[in-house]
């Protein structure tokens, strides 16, 4: 643990190393007297909706194919963590050097094929000595224990089925899978009560994130590409009917379903 912090710079100083710069302007951002109030009073708690935000910020800027974008992104990612690790620091916790120290050791040790004498020919063997050299470390904890509890659902009922695969609890084939699938698609249309439905619907949700891995697609890159799609569909049935004078609660949906149809097919026209 590092000693409590001595008190920042009073300016920043020229240094090749931009690493260093940024815990340096990190600093003094939190300096208690010279720094700005804004960043002085954050804690891990009110900077952890940021992190989750400038991280699916990173995924629109790597799906927008621009560098420029995905540099900048990348680096407010980076903020994120330089900020949280200053914060620890000033708590005598840790300082960004001991976190970046701690991944530099994980990766060495996760990664034997590379660093020791073990062997993986396949990305399949790495997840493998991955997993293992992972489940030594944490002797004692269940197979999904690892698996954050704030990951979104669709991905972690995702990350679930990786895990329990690997030790075959699984279904040998995609066709077992699909048949779970319309299995827990009958018991919904079945379901009785609300709670029923509930839970029926959950299961369906689970059943297709399973699908998803046997068909190697990410479930939650996947449902954010239709959603996007949803929306530019939609957006073109709003424009299309301001372009003919109306509302959209005027329009039948009949009228509705051709305007999205129109969309569809200006998709398939532009490739």
């Amino acid at each position: 643990m590092p000693a409590p912090p001595t008190t920042p710079p009073q300016s920043i100083p020229a240094m090749d190393d931009e690493m260093a710069r940024l815990v340096a302007v990190m600093a003094l951002l939190r300096h208690p007297h010279k720094g700005c109030p804004w960043d002085r009073e954050q804690t891990l708690e009110s900077l952890k909706p940021y992190l989750v935000e400038e991280t699916y910020e990173v995924l629109d800027a790597i799906d927008s194919g621009d560098p420029d974008e995905i540099r900048t992104e990348l680096g407010d990612v980076l903020l994120q963590i330089v900020f949280q690790s200053q914060i620890a620091s000033e708590a005598g916790w840790f300082d960004f050097q001991d976190v970046a120290r701690t991944i530099s050791r994980k990766l060495i040790r996760r990664h034997p094929h590379v660093f020791a004498d073990s062997t993986a020919e396949t990305p399949d063997d790495v997840i493998e000595l991955w997993e293992a050299t992972k489940q030594k470390e944490k002797a004692g904890g269940g197979l999904l224990d690892g698996i954050p509890r704030q990951l979104p659902a669709l991905q972690k009922a995702h990350r679930m089925t990786q895990k329990a695969a690997r030790v075959g609890f699984d279904w040998p084939d995609v066709k077992g899978v699909l048949d779970k699938v319309h299995e827990e698609a009958g018991e919904l249309v079945a379901a009785a009560t609300p709670e029923e439905q509930e839970a029926e619907l959950g299961d369906l949700l689970f059943a297709i994130a399973n699908l998803a891995r046997h068909l190697k697609i990410d479930p939650e890159v996947a449902l954010q590409k239709t959603n996007r799609r949803f929306q530019e569909r939609f957006r073109h049935v709003e424009t299309e009917t301001a372009v003919r004078g109306r509302q959209l609660s005027d329009m039948t949906l009949t009228e509705m379903d051709e305007l999205w149809d129109e969309a569809k097919k200006r998709e398939r026209d532009h490739g």
